[in-house]
């Protein structure tokens, strides 16, 4: 028998609104608008569902993803046409692009170099971003021992470092004249790091011109602007 959207059983707490449209179960937290903010460029229709983060590690949303981060889909027209859930926002990212021919180059090289970036961000500024959060904002900032703030402080500036050297020869994206996936998944990590962790000093990003303004451009995309409060917050 064919799967159905009934087989997960997260949307036993999360209903479909749109049963025939993709599922997004997340957050606006930058891993979580990366997904959204790809939706709202390639045009697909789809259903947003906030995730706060205590909420996932119940059992509703274990069910999808056992890892207990968002962002997490379901695509009702997956692989074979059947219904299909994937987590890890990378992971999603290139799903989409391949699936709907956008975001992503054709030619196998700048396809690759793509997900280089890609993968920039999934190892690199992402978890040294994050945390920086911890340490340096939220619960970790008590802790007296300076090493660890200092750690990913010099991490973040050394990532920005990397990011403003691609960007200093003229390309409005990270691929030069397309924006991709790349772009997606960085920005938001820049934006909150400016905007939640309050980071433009300790991060010295007014070092890095070139980079401020790609993300200037990548935030006044009108699909940014959608994406960047999908899900609502609660």
């Amino acid at each position: 028998m064919a799967k159905t959207l009934d087989d997960f059983p997260i949307t036993r707490h999360w209903a479909p609104r749109n049963p025939d449209r993709l599922q997004l179960y997340s957050f606006p937290t930058p891993n979580g608008v990366k997904v959204s903010i790809a939706l709202e460029e390639l045009g697909v229709p789809y259903d947003a569902h906030t995730v706060p983060l205590s909420q996932t590690t119940t059992p509703a949303f274990l069910s999808l993803n056992p890892n207990n981060k968002i962002p997490a889909i379901i695509d009702p027209d997956g692989p074979g046409g059947e219904p299909f859930g994937l987590w890890e926002s990378g992971a999603i990212l290139i799903y989409l692009a391949e699936k709907h021919g956008g975001l992503l180059p054709s030619d196998p090289a700048r396809r690759l170099e793509t997900i280089q970036w890609l993968m920039f961000q999934m190892g690199g500024v992402g978890p040294m971003f994050g945390q920086y959060g911890f340490f340096g904002v939220f619960a970790g900032k008590d802790i007296e021992d300076p090493r660890p703030r200092e750690r990913y402080v010099n991490e973040a500036r050394r990532l920005l470092g990397v990011l403003e050297q691609r960007l200093e020869d003229g390309r409005d994206w990270i691929m030069g004249a397309e924006y991709t996936i790349a772009d997606i998944a960085i920005f938001p990590w820049v934006r909150g790091a400016k905007l939640f962790y309050k980071a433009e000093e300790p991060f010295e990003m007014a070092s890095r011109p070139h980079v401020m303004a790609w993300l200037a451009r990548c935030i006044a995309r009108p699909a940014s602007e959608r994406g960047l409060v999908q899900p609502p917050r609660e």
